[in-house]
């Protein structure tokens, strides 16, 4: 799974990747806003936005990018690790989710 963590703090960035590493997952980080980001989103599986660290213009781009795509963003206010791992365990449950779903019953 390819995921793309906008926000957060520099500081942390390899304690970052050690947290997806250690969840299979593969991960760029955005700690900010930048030129060609919504090129970037496109071949991601899932978003995850630290809300508290990162522009409003930097948030809205890269939610509008995704939800073009139809990837699942999830926003979190706080930026901690701990966070950023419940974040990539719900990315995996919605991973899993609509993997095995075939048929989208009609209402």
């Amino acid at each position: 799974m390819s995921v793309v963590l906008v926000g957060g703090m520099d500081r942390l960035g390899e304690q970052y990747r050690a947290e997806a590493k250690r969840h299979g997952v593969d991960i760029q980080i955005f700690s900010q806003d930048e030129q060609g980001i919504s090129a970037k989103i496109k071949n991601a599986d899932g978003v995850v936005i630290f809300t508290n660290k990162v522009s409003h213009q930097a948030r809205n781009r890269a939610f509008k990018a995704a939800k073009n795509e139809g990837i699942p963003v999830l926003m979190h206010h706080s930026c901690g690790i701990c966070s950023l791992g419940e974040c990539l365990n719900c990315l995996e449950i919605i991973g899993k989710s609509s993997a095995s779903t075939t048929h989208q019953p009609e209402y």
